[in-house]
């Protein structure tokens, strides 16, 4: 009789070493951790480690490409949620800097460890990316009153992304203020500024210069 896998149990094995294997990466980085060291993490034996994973490459395949269709998901039932675009702009962010605060190690690995994995995984996992940011900068642009396609809708996501996808080098997540606190912060930060950016070369930017 054929043997049935236990489809949770399964899960949550694999959960767990993709959760230890991720903070070994953001500790010690992609190149200087082993697959030893991601067996005794898990408190797995290697050859039961192999029976979940392939190698290490699969590995951080696994944490950055999870990691990233987690965020689409997010981006995917916000827009579906929220039609106005300042609501949405507002509840993206906040879910955002929520998401990196709990999931520390393995957007350290989404930003630094994707440039070791091979060229059609890394290909995969960018085109995730471009269409989070995408959403992003279509949903800047209705806030500004500008087309889908502005100009500005990009660069201003990117500098949004600038904020939140770094805070894992800072934000502890014991600290004094949460990710819920910090997204606010963030929230009101971009907010305050978002309606003054003018694009460059524009009239306005160069009265507001030399005020």
């Amino acid at each position: 009789m054929a043997r049935v896998r236990d489809t949770a149990g399964y899960d949550g094995q694999r959960e767990m070493i993709l959760a230890n294997a991720a903070q070994l990466f953001a500790q010690r980085g992609y190149a200087g951790t082993s697959m030893n060291e991601v067996a005794a993490a898990c408190g797995v034996s290697k050859a039961t480690l192999y029976h979940y994973v392939r190698d290490k490459h699969d590995l951080a395949v696994r944490i950055a490409e999870d990691h990233v269709l987690r965020l689409e998901a997010i981006v995917t039932e916000i827009l579906r949620e929220h039609a106005e675009p300042e609501a949405r702009l507002r509840e993206l962010i906040r879910r955002f800097v929520a998401e990196s605060a709990i999931a520390q190690n393995a957007q350290r690995v989404l930003t630094e460890d994707v440039r070791f994995l091979r060229e059609e995984d890394r290909a995969r996992i960018i085109g995730v990316e471009r269409r989070v940011v995408a959403a992003f900068a279509r949903t800047i642009a209705e806030v500004r009153g500008e087309a889908p396609d502005s100009l500005l809708g990009k660069p201003m996501a990117m500098l949004l992304f600038g904020m939140i996808n770094w805070m894992f080098t800072w934000l502890k997540p014991d600290g004094e203020l949460d990710g819920d606190a910090i997204g606010r912060i963030v929230s009101q930060l971009y907010f305050g500024g978002v309606r003054a950016v003018v694009r460059p070369g524009s009239a306005s930017l160069h009265s507001r210069g030399t005020k």
